[in-house]
């Protein structure tokens, strides 16, 4: 297995709430797109589903495009990511969905994690091979 790591920023976020629950909680989608750095680079889009708390936390699930270049490798692929929002920081982790990967990223499978505190930019870290 190779290691990328990176930073990911957000260029523009768009999210609504499709359903108030009861109790103050929500569920909303947020459209994200932004751009990678670092041993994975290039840009991503991503789809977010959460269910906020009253208190402001959330746990999320999502489908993330990655166009790009992964230690010099081009091509596009997708990651599942599921994670939490604790009010002040995002975590969660990555899963390379199985057969997504084109190009020379073809047969790429991983996974990894990444941290993301109040603010536009989140590192992360994918432990990837291309079969």
């Amino acid at each position: 297995m190779s290691i990328a790591t990176g930073v990911f920023e957000v260029a523009s976020w768009k999210e609504d709430t499709y359903q108030e629950l009861d109790g103050g909680g929500k569920l909303t989608r947020a459209s994200v797109g932004g751009s990678l750095t670092g041993d994975l680079s290039g840009n991503t889009s991503v789809e977010w589903l959460m269910c906020y708390q009253k208190s402001g936390s959330a746990r999320y699930v999502g489908l993330q495009r990655v166009e790009g270049s992964l230690h010099g490798r081009k091509g596009t692929f997708v990651i599942e990511s599921i994670g939490e929002f604790d009010g002040g920081q995002a975590t969660g982790t990555w899963s390379v969905v199985p057969g997504s990967g084109t190009e020379a990223l073809a047969g790429l499978r991983g996974s990894g994690r990444f941290q993301a505190p109040l603010g536009s930019k989140a590192t992360f870290t994918l432990d990837y091979a291309i079969e």
